[in-house]
């Protein structure tokens, strides 16, 4: 979910901003109550399992809509700030996800699940997330796409050098898995954006319910796949996934003012660092590993939505009493 505005103010009624916002809002209700379901009844999920790469090429879709040349334009711009941006994501929660998953000595399904999160590209609600906290919106855009733009090229390597030692990674096999769920759907929604913008234009204020809703039906799945185990391992995951994204967040926002990048940018640091895509996260973890492994990209689905909202909230109420 993108929005092109530079800076915060008051959307308007029924514009995308505004749906963009609600979805933001409701989605880790939507999100646990799809758990909640493929927990509750897992048969009815048994063979959706296949289904997941095309879900998430649904909601890759629906961010090449909401994408202009503007955002690639923002990458151009700003190259300093968009690199560092990269350098700490890519380096931050990759990092992170080894030391916890070590830390709590995770088994090692579990821990691949966790460094695959941490290998995975910037979250989709990221944008809407640092809009909301009075961040700068164009760099969390421009860092959200050039991370989803490298994912081919960084997830795979990085999850074999990080997750190896606990499972086999095919590296080769899942460089080709993002190409088709990721790459190719984002291109796809850029191309149809721009050939029939003013069509698009009118759906916009819809995509955020059809990602919301899609990333809900996969986490249903994966919660099926996996829900006889989850009674023994939702604590350490909890737990896992609690650190990996409030620890992302902390540094993510240290980083930019370790960089002197200034409040705004270092607000949109935070969530770019701490959200990570996991719905990709979860696609990859069922095909490359196991139900069980995809269980924290789940559990984050909920969680970083929930922080992410209540710590943009927080930050926003910071910057109105600062510019008071």
């Amino acid at each position: 979910m993108q929005t092109d505005h530079p800076t915060p103010g008051a959307p308007a009624p029924g514009s995308p901003d505004r749906a963009a916002r609600r979805a933001v809002t409701v989605f880790p209700l939507l999100v646990l109550a799809a758990g909640g379901l493929g927990l509750a009844a897992p048969g009815a999920f048994g063979g959706w399992k296949e289904s997941v790469p095309y879900l998430l090429g649904v909601v890759m879709f629906c961010m090449g809509l909401t994408m202009t040349p503007r955002d690639f334009e923002g990458v151009a711009r700003r190259p300093w700030a968009v690199a560092l941006g990269l350098v700490a994501h890519y380096v931050i929660m990759p990092g992170l996800g080894w030391l916890i998953a070590h830390a709590l000595d995770l088994s090692p399904q579990l821990a691949a699940g966790v460094i695959l999160v941490g290998c995975a590209p910037s979250g989709t609600a990221s944008n809407v997330v640092t809009y909301l906290a009075r961040g700068d919106v164009a760099l969390s855009v421009s860092v959200a796409t050039a991370s989803t733009a490298l994912a081919p090229l960084v997830t795979p390597p990085l999850t074999l050098l990080l997750a190896g030692e606990y499972l086999p990674v095919d590296a080769g096999s899942m460089v080709a898995d993002i190409l088709k769920t990721v790459l190719l759907p984002v291109v796809a929604g850029l191309v149809v954006r721009l050939c029939f913008g003013a069509y698009a234009d009118r759906v916009l204020g819809a995509l955020p319910w059809l990602s919301a809703g899609t990333v809900a039906v996969i986490v249903a799945v994966v919660v099926a796949g996996s829900a006889e185990a989850i009674k023994s391992a939702a604590g350490p995951v909890f737990v896992a996934v609690v650190l990996h994204n409030g620890l992302g967040l902390a540094l993510g926002y240290g980083a930019g003012r370790a960089a002197r990048l200034g409040a705004p940018a270092s607000r949109a640091m935070a969530f770019e660092v701490g959200m990570q895509n996991s719905g990709l996260a979860a696609s990859l973890a069922t095909a490359h590993f196991s139900p069980l492994a995809a269980l924290p990209a789940a559990v984050f689905s909920v969680w970083h939505n929930v922080s992410g909202a209540v710590v943009a909230a927080w930050m926003s109420h910071r910057a109105r009493r600062a510019a008071a």
